[in-house]
């Protein structure tokens, strides 16, 4: 394991790498325990640049791509040959968390996509009929679709969030189409079946928006403070973090997708069990629901003042079975780890392509 305190970065002969991960009661409620390996690659590649987060504010022209049952809205950098990474966000985020990330992979070589997921941004479907749905199988499609769509065989899949569930569903299913991952939090794969567990009041307070989102008059809530619910979750998944208004306001934009809320409650309700799926992923989440082991290498992290609900990194650790590292990020590092520590997570990129 790794620990990497961001006020090093900008120092790296004194990078130092060392510690644990703190137990999470909300994680462990929901049953994800298993024995811990220590073994991890050591295998380090070039570094990549300091950069301070924040220093970058836009992308270049996005551009739009019609992917399976989408039109991808996305941003992209590098070279055309380069080798391809796709990075992906979660809630209540957007591809502005890789503002930052992006041009230091650019530099390295790599070509990066930085795609708007369904319900978010300038990503639409291309058809009314299509159902709004947001299951972990049909959100990895998505972006099975967009490989395709671009003619990238295989690619580096790294986010966090919903990025990073997406990350792990894409490395089980299409092993083939997955160089590497780089995964915030670990191992996020679950199942309806799997989340019926009472958790005790303090696991479950962590939740409150899930159970908010079970309701009819959250999801109207949701949509009338939008803009404020998701500024509320930014503060509390990242306590630590000091963003401005425009630093948000940037990312709140996106929320005004037409999509948006339909997508956030299907999510949430179908994990729940309270919403249904469409028939024709049920194999694909079967075989998810049976928690398969990631066999690509991986890299995990997490950071030190994560305020989201996570797993502790023990507890997945058996769930990693190729080249494995997990890096603990300190310096008050919530939940959106790529736009707090941006030269962190690049160079977990850089490295797990190392790995491979």
């Amino acid at each position: 394991m790794s620990t990497i305190a961001i006020d090093e970065l900008f120092d790296p002969p004194r990078r130092r790498f060392f510690g644990s991960a703190a137990m999470t009661l909300a994680a462990a409620q929901l049953g994800m325990i298993g024995a811990a390996n220590t073994l991890s690659s050591n295998v380090r590649a070039a570094s990549v640049p300091p950069v301070r987060a924040g220093t970058n504010t836009s992308f270049g022209p996005l551009k739009q791509i019609d992917a399976g049952l989408l039109n991808i809205g996305y941003a992209e950098a590098g070279p055309a040959d380069g080798r391809p990474v796709i990075l992906l966000h979660g809630w209540p985020y957007d591809i502005y968390s890789f503002v930052d990330v992006a041009p230091l992979l650019a530099s390295a070589g790599y070509r990066v996509i930085v795609p708007y997921i369904r319900g978010y941004g300038t990503t639409r479907f291309l058809s009314s009929k299509t159902m709004r749905n947001a299951q972990q199988s049909a959100v990895g499609l998505d972006f099975i679709a967009l490989m395709d769509a671009l003619k990238i065989q295989k690619a580096i899949i790294a986010g966090f969030d919903w990025g990073a569930r997406t990350a792990d569903v894409m490395a089980v299913l299409w092993p083939e189409r997955c160089k590497a991952i780089v995964s915030v939090s670990g191992y996020l794969i679950s199942s309806p079946a799997g989340n019926q567990t009472p958790l005790p009041p303090q696991g479950a307070a962590a939740f409150w928006y899930q159970y908010y989102f079970a309701t009819e008059v959250g999801k109207a809530g949701y949509a009338k403070y939008l803009a404020e619910f998701n500024k509320l979750i930014w503060h509390q998944a990242s306590p630590k973090w000091n963003f401005d208004d425009a630093t948000y306001n940037r990312t709140a934009a996106s929320f005004n997708n037409p999509d948006h809320v339909d997508i956030v409650m299907h999510d949430y309700r179908w994990r729940l069990g309270l919403a249904a799926g469409e028939a024709k992923y049920d194999d694909l989440e079967k075989r998810l629901a049976s928690l398969p082991v990631v066999t690509v290498p991986a890299i995990t992290m997490e950071g030190d003042s994560n305020g989201a609900a996570h797993p502790p990194s023990t507890a997945y650790r058996n769930k990693f079975s190729g080249r494995y590292d997990y890096r603990l990020i300190t310096g008050g590092v919530g939940h959106n780890i790529p736009q707090e520590a941006p030269q962190a997570f690049a160079q977990a990129i850089v490295d797990v392509d190392a790995f491979s």
